[in-house]
């Protein structure tokens, strides 16, 4: 088995993807995938030929055998997950659009993810890796998931492990934007690499151009700040470097939920191989553009051959919204 590199957390849901487009009140056939953007994530990296582990919960019901059985395939370690016999898998529904981001309603209430706790996993028993990544949704769920994610971070930082971390900002999961914010920069200011949508660092800093916003976090001790600016790409900032990478073209945009998941799995992976910060964000600007172009959230990213492929036919300043 090869050594694990990567190691992940977070919730994991049915994902039920309308077949006809139109409101979800009307839409009676559906396609079943696996949707989270840590498990996104994971599979993406895994493609890409780098162990990755997935830590979680998921119910002991047909919704968590099927996501168990998906990153299984995948190649992606499951071992630090468990099942839970009395809470049940969350799930979600996504409507099929023509053009712009799908209507998604999420079933998520009291799922076994909200339920997990750190008295189920001991630090001490967690599996030594060399990156840690995590986002913004698992401390948005649950107190308890909150706190575990928060010594599970301190822990393999500890341990000499590198942290990114996607804000991936889910308000309607916080009881209050002062919450959100202040929670999401304790996490963010811990990473080694923070990988923000323009967007929300303009919510989480308050400041309206990317330059501030890297400083922001610079300042905090964050050793490289990536934000993901839509059609025109991405900017990274490091103490020492300053760059804006420009996009891909999409031909197609079929499904725009898991870019940004595809961007950070470009970035992350190009980044524990040696490359330079420029030629990380060009590849996630990559992956995040093929990953538009098929349904579902992980679908579309590629290994290492396609991606490859992509790249040296790919022409950039992409009309791409990450997510």
């Amino acid at each position: 088995m090869k050594e694990l590199k990567v190691l992940t957390m977070g919730e994991a849901m049915a994902m039920f993807i309308a077949e006809d487009s139109g409101s979800l009140d009307d839409c009676m056939r559906y396609k079943r995938y696996v949707a989270g953007a840590e498990t996104n994530v994971a599979i993406g990296l895994s493609r890409l030929g780098i162990k990755t582990a997935w830590m979680s919960k998921v119910g002991d019901d047909s919704f968590g055998r099927m996501i168990m059985k998906t990153l299984t395939n995948e190649g992606v370690d499951v071992s630090n997950v468990l099942m839970d016999p009395l809470n049940p898998t969350g799930f979600q529904l996504k409507s099929k659009v023509e053009q712009g981001d799908p209507v998604v309603e999420y079933f998520r209430k009291n799922s076994s993810a909200s339920k997990i706790s750190l008295e189920e996993f001991p630090l001490e028993k967690l599996p030594s890796t060399q990156h840690l990544h995590l986002t913004g949704i698992p401390p948005a769920i649950s107190g308890s998931f909150r706190e575990l994610s928060w010594q599970v971070l301190k822990h393999l930082k500890q341990k000499g492990a590198t942290v990114s971390f996607d804000p991936n900002l889910r308000p309607s999961l916080w009881p209050n934007e002062r919450e959100m914010i202040s929670i999401v920069n304790m996490f963010a200011e811990e990473a080694d690499w923070l990988l923000p949508g323009i967007q929300e660092g303009e919510i989480l800093t308050g400041y309206s151009n990317k330059e501030d916003i890297a400083s922001y976090y610079l300042e905090l001790g964050v050793k490289l700040v990536v934000i993901k600016l839509g059609e025109e790409g991405a900017y990274f900032a490091t103490q020492n470097e300053r760059k804006e990478v420009p996009g891909f073209t999409v031909t197609e945009v079929v499904d725009t939920v898991g870019a940004g998941d595809g961007f950070a799995v470009g970035v992350i992976s190009a980044l524990l191989e040696g490359a330079s910060n420029e030629e990380a964000v060009l590849r996630g600007n990559a992956i995040g553009a093929k990953a538009v172009m098929s349904s579902g959230d992980h679908e579309g990213l590629p290994n290492m051959e396609e991606l490859e492929h992509f790249m040296k036919k790919g022409v950039l300043q992409s009309c791409l919204n990450y997510k």
